[in-house]
């Protein structure tokens, strides 16, 4: 007999349906806007120029001309695409100088590079547990961690952000799941902003007997001497198993890069469905990439890393200046702060959050909006980051529309968070 039930339903039943509906009908929806020039301090969206607080374009490499002209070197020697995986006829030369590239800037025996990000925690995570094994996730790790621990089918133990008291119970109650352990933590993380406490991390996994692996996304080419993030920043790379990045952040390009021992990333090479049954990147965003990376690592890269952590603790400081909730920049074991170019403000409400963020958008600043689930329920912001190159003056301009839009919004729609709130 035929189902009754219709697949399609959830898609037109679904919790945020009507929310949709009547964001639309405002033109409410921060979601899918049209962006008309390259990813620049100040850009064109829907034909008006807009500062661009809303990148992860941390080091302001998409303009710049030797990575754009990486992009078009690969172009013309390989074409635009080479239409097979890696494992078949899709590995260039390029792909080989990327992952030495990348293997020296993490100090690491070897690395292996994925066509996005997601993969990479996909293909790793997915690939090296299973289902006897059990993963320790921050409750602020990203969705592609998640979808890995998935993949993996093994037991996942959840501790609140950056509760470390959390974390050792959750090791605590591994011990007695059998099988292998690994914690997995974004290095910084993408929403709060805020620097994973990595040593303490690294004392707890080492205690239970558990692998650590970090995702350093946000972390790469921002954070640290070298720019090879947070596991760098506090001295901890000897003490990580694993550490992920993306390109599509500080390296200008599209793709994904797992880092580490040469046994693990052969066997990820040759075990990794993400890896195997995925087209090869295309040659522009290798190239731009490996560009990229040779800025990074030279000594105006230095320079860059520099320039964007002034520039998100100008920031951050004149936002919470405003009354603004912010978070508060992470205290390092030197006793020094920093704060990370991700600098969120927390709103709270689903529609507050929306309407600030219309309000900012008509005043010509663009940032981005989380909702849950990328946040907890009740946690929704306003997600802004900065560039290193950012002027000033752009800042200070954007601070000032901030505050005249949060004179007229709470006038109308009562106080937002400030900078004492839960």
């Amino acid at each position: 007999m035929p189902t009754t039930t219709d697949v399609f339903d959830k898609a037109r039943t679904h919790e945020r349906v009507l929310q949709l509906r009547a964001a639309r009908d405002i033109d409410a929806v921060p979601y899918f806007r049209r962006l008309e020039s390259a990813t620049a301090p100040v850009v064109e969206m829907e034909g008006q120029p807009r500062i661009m607080l809303g990148s992860n374009n941390y080091l302001g490499l998409t303009s710049d001309p030797r990575v754009i002209e990486g992009a078009h070197d690969a172009i013309r020697r390989y074409g635009t695409g080479v239409t097979g995986s890696r494992l078949l006829n899709g590995t260039l030369d390029l792909h080989l100088e990327l992952e030495q590239e990348l293997a020296e800037w993490f100090g690491t025996e070897d690395a292996i590079v994925y066509t996005t990000g997601h993969q990479a925690n996909l293909g790793a995570i997915g690939t090296i547990l299973g289902p006897g094994d059990t993963v320790v996730v921050d409750s602020g790790d990203h969705a592609s961690i998640l979808d890995g621990v998935i993949l993996s089918r093994a037991k996942m133990r959840v501790f609140r952000h950056n509760r470390l008291d959390l974390l050792e119970k959750r090791l605590q109650q591994a011990e007695s799941d059998g099988g292998g352990i690994m914690v997995v933590v974004d290095g910084v993380f993408s929403m709060e902003g805020d620097v994973a406490p990595l040593p303490q991390i690294a004392d707890l996994a080492e205690r239970y007997g558990a692998r650590l692996m970090v995702d350093e996304a946000h972390g790469l080419g921002v954070l640290g001497a070298r720019g090879a993030g947070a596991s760098e920043l506090l001295g901890v790379e000897d003490r990580v198993d694993l550490r992920m990045a993306t390109f599509s952040k500080s390296l200008a390009s599209c793709g994904g890069v797992i880092a580490g021992p040469t046994d693990v990333i052969d066997f990820l090479r040759i075990q990794s469905r993400p890896f195997l049954f995925t087209a090869s990147a295309v040659p522009a965003a290798v190239g731009s990439a490996l560009a990229a990376v040779r800025v990074c690592r030279s000594d105006e890269g230095r320079a860059l890393f520099a320039r964007v952590l002034d520039n998100a603790a100008y920031l951050n400081a004149g936002l919470r200046s405003l009354g603004f909730h912010t978070v508060e920049p992470t205290a390092l074991p030197d006793g020094s702060v920093v704060a990370t170019p991700v600098v969120p403000v927390l709103v709270a409400d689903d529609w507050k959050a929306a309407l600030m963020w219309k309000a900012l958008y008509e005043e010509g600043v663009y940032v981005n909006v989380a909702l849950h689930p990328a946040v907890p329920p009740g946690g929704a912001l306003l997600r802004t980051s900065v560039m290193a190159t950012h002027e000033r003056s752009q800042l200070d301009e954007a601070i000032a529309k901030f505050a005249s839009v949060k004179r007229s919004f709470e006038a109308e729609h009562g106080p937002l968070p400030g900078p004492l709130a839960a």
